[in-house]
């Protein structure tokens, strides 16, 4: 079993020592309580504010900035997922995501695919690599980021790498509830994992965040949901796909993709070779 923390907050824009100072209360509270792994929203160490990060954070930060994160982790021996800008060798601004274990080393990281509207766009460049997967845990995990998981493609492309975990630190503004209330929901139905889905609370900048962070099992179910507040949300995920589960309480994501008395197995039954003939 793996306990999950997601960690609903308001950012306070540039103002990293709050921020990071939030973060490692947040991960304190997760560990007391047993969880393995906190998730942090989109860009909290700095705040959500594309336009502002561009101008006035200085990237030669960053490293210092990480080892900051990844301090928490092995103060409070709880893995962590942080979200921060990145700057590549060649100079474009990506937003990261990044899972690091308990002790501080990191496991994963990811570049944002989709970004959403202008201030983003305008202050940042799509990355392009495929979600990764590692083990955690016994569970095989994924990284995407906010909008992301709004596109099929993003979850079946780590679904097909065989994850069954998908960590998906957000800044979601009020307004699209049917990101989190049905979205959500259905990357984890279609592709059998776990989503859990963190997001800010509160106003940053020009937007202002409802929370609604979720997670959803494999079955589409709700494991967990948060309110608009702030709010550390926790989820117990069930066994992993190569252990043995008791049918009273629910098989891991594998199991149930294999068993098709358990569900639908909509990644045995997916057809590829079609639909590269669709142009889609």
């Amino acid at each position: 079993m793996v306990l999950l923390a997601l960690m609903q907050a308001n950012s306070a824009v540039l103002d990293i020592t709050a921020n990071c100072a939030a973060v490692d209360d947040a991960a304190r509270t997760a560990a007391a309580a047993g969880a393995q792994l906190l998730l942090t929203p989109e860009l909290f160490p700095v705040g959500y504010a594309p336009g502002r990060l561009r101008t006035d954070f200085d990237p030669a930060t960053l490293p210092a900035l990480r080892e900051a994160l990844a301090g928490i982790a092995r103060r409070h021996n709880i893995a962590l997922v942080y979200s921060l800008p990145a700057v590549t060798p060649a100079g474009e601004w990506h937003i990261s995501a990044t899972l690091v274990d308990e002790s501080g080393d990191e496991l994963l990281s990811y570049g944002k695919v989709h970004l959403f509207g202008p201030d983003e766009r305008a202050a940042f460049a799509s990355a392009a690599a495929a979600p990764g997967v590692v083990e955690f845990h016994g569970l095989k995990t994924s990284l995407v980021i906010c909008y992301d998981i709004e596109f099929p493609e993003s979850a079946r492309a780590a679904a097909v790498r065989g994850a069954e975990l998908l960590l998906v630190p957000t800044a979601l503004a009020g307004g699209f509830d049917a990101v989190p209330k049905v979205l959500v929901r259905a990357r984890a139905l279609e592709n059998q994992l776990t989503v859990a889905y963190a997001n800010h609370t509160g106003v940053e900048g020009s937007y202002d965040f409802h929370g609604g962070s979720i997670v959803a099992g494999p079955d589409g179910a709700v494991l967990a949901e948060a309110g608009p507040g702030a709010e550390l949300l926790f989820a117990e995920l069930g066994e992993p796909s190569n252990a043995a589960a008791d049918p009273a309480e629910g098989a891991g994501s594998a199991d149930r993709a294999d068993d098709p008395e358990a569900a639908v197995a909509y990644l045995r039954d997916r057809r590829p070779d079609i639909y590269r003939s669709w142009d889609v």
